[in-house]
């Protein structure tokens, strides 16, 4: 039996990397007079490979602390006490991830003067696909492996890895004494199957169950989850074989058939929980605080013509991760017309990228400092809205930019979305202590950070409550502005014909 503990994920409401954490132990103290340690609950071996997968959520910015402990179950007592230690390890989940193949090997601990074994694990970025199959096999003919009856077999599933190793991923029961078991309908995620990828390889491996744990190995044979969803079908009804015993008898032929019953696949639906998330009934936080905010912006902008940019995604078709990608998906005109154009592309995106961490917020700053770089005359001044949940992966990097950027024509808006701590972001507004980096202090504040949920209306006064936003999060842009003007002897433009008005100022660079 495996026990995690000591996992403290972020309280981000970021969708995080889902990851899969497979668990094998080898060479584990043998704490029983008579039979093998008893693990997972995994009957009498010490070397096991737990079924069971832990699925993580995954935050590369964070160090997320891991314990794993051992334990040989020897009643069915629920605690934990009561049962043998076996040993303990601790890592990071970035220390799995991070090894070669995402399969990292330690030594277990815990108890003196003892070797306590191994433990492996082996970490897997987890596939959106929610699908949920249901299959039933059975066999005909398996080899005779008992000397005082027939073979108690039953199946292990196995998908492959790039590196060529395999992972378990289902094990049946046991069908006592029978060279033609029919197995009961099984329920498995597709993810857990194949991860997504239906033309990926499973092995399954047929084995003669034994009471001590040695179980004896009958044949295998391989498939996909393709091949299977063609149901009951001549295309799978597989050979067991066994190689070894081929290689030693010229008249093998095989070690008896599998055959799929039955399968079905159905979709998992789940509650959604993220704050992207498009409901048919409302508009998210993202995008209620950029209308909000925007629609009073977009006033002074001459073109209405916004350059919109995401952060922190793969990106199709290659899963190539951005920090700061056109949410229109043109890199050579990244602009929107007018907020609603936002939104629209805001919209596209959640539909066409994977979110994905780290979420780094200098080089959007940097990005719209190189535009503000161009244009220091005073005809051009430009506000960047970021809408975030809080999390930040790069606050050193963030301040330099912030630094760079307060000697330049530019606002930075911030509105923190969600129920995380905004720490960070305080930290960033500069309204108490101006915001430094390697010595250096911000020449002006240009940051202003308000919380979304400070401006839910409980009364459902949306309308109301947004207006509040826009009027919080724009205050300090006026001073900003003449702040900036003053310090460069910038003096207003004398009024155009009224054939020709223009706004004075075009305010660009809005974030999602």
């Amino acid at each position: 039996m495996a026990t995690i503990g000591d996992f403290d994920p972020l309280n981000s409401t970021v969708p995080a990397t889902k990851i899969e954490l497979t668990v094998s132990c080898r060479n584990l103290l043998d704490m029983d007079t008579f039979s093998k340690s008893d693990p997972e609950v995994i009957d009498n071996t010490l070397n096991p490979d737990f079924v069971r997968k832990f699925v993580l959520d995954f935050f590369f910015e964070e160090k997320q602390n891991l314990r794993f402990d051992v334990y040989n179950v020897d009643t069915r007592s629920s605690n934990i006490s009561k049962h043998d230690f076996l040993g303990q390890m601790f890592c990071t989940l970035g220390e799995i991830i991070g090894s070669t193949g995402s399969r990292l090997e330690r030594t277990l601990s815990g108890i003196p003067g003892k070797k306590c074994g191994n433990i492996i694990f082996t970490a897997e970025e987890l596939s959106n696909c929610r699908d949920i199959a249901t299959m039933q096999l059975c066999a005909n003919k398996l080899d005779k492996k008992d000397f005082f009856g027939k073979s108690d077999p039953f199946l292990v599933f196995y998908r492959s890895n790039e590196d060529g190793t395999f992972t378990i991923c289902h094990k049946t029961e046991v069908i006592k004494n029978t060279l033609n078991p029919v197995w009961q309908p099984f329920t498995i995620p597709v993810r857990a199957l194949c991860n997504g990828d239906y033309d990926r390889t499973v092995k399954v491996d047929v084995y003669d169950w034994d009471r001590n744990g040695s179980h004896d190995f009958i044949g295998e044979f391989t498939t996909s989850y393709r091949e299977f969803s063609r149901g009951q079908s001549q295309f799978n009804v597989y050979e067991v074989l066994n190689h070894k015993k081929k290689g030693k008898k010229k008249k093998y032929v095989n070690s008896g058939t599998v055959t799929l019953l039955s399968f079905k696949v159905e979709s998992e639906y789940t509650f959604p929980t993220s704050l992207h998330y498009m409901s048919p009934y409302q508009m998210n936080a993202y995008a209620m605080a950029l209308k909000a905010v925007g629609e009073i912006i977009q006033d002074y902008d001459s073109d209405k013509m916004f350059p919109a940019y995401g952060f922190g995604a793969k990106l199709p078709p290659d899963g190539k991760i951005s920090h700061a990608f056109p949410l229109n998906s043109n890199s050579e005109n990244p602009n929107c017309v007018g907020i609603e154009g936002v939104l629209e592309a805001y919209f596209q995106s959640l539909r066409t990228v994977q979110l994905y961490g780290p979420t780094n917020f200098a080089p959007v700053i940097n990005q719209v400092a190189r535009c503000a770089e161009d244009v220091t005359d005073g005809s051009q001044y430009f506000v960047l809205l970021m809408i975030t949940d809080g999390v930040i992966s790069d606050m050193v990097q963030t301040k330099e930019a912030v630094v760079n950027a307060a000697a330049l024509p530019m606002s930075i808006i911030i509105v923190g979305v969600g129920p995380a701590e905004f720490d960070a972001m305080e930290e960033l507004d500069g309204d108490e202590v101006r915001v430094s980096s390697k010595g250096r202090i911000a020449e002006r504040d240009i940051v202003q950070f308000v919380p979304f949920r400070d401006y839910i209306d409980r009364q459902g006064n949306q309308v109301l409550s947004m207006a509040r936003l826009a009027k919080d999060v724009l205050a300090e842009i006026p001073e900003q502005l003449l702040g900036f003007m003053k310090t460069r002897d910038i003096e207003p433009q004398p009024a155009l014909p009224t054939s020709s008005i223009t706004a004075p100022l075009g305010l660009n660079n809005l974030c999602i």
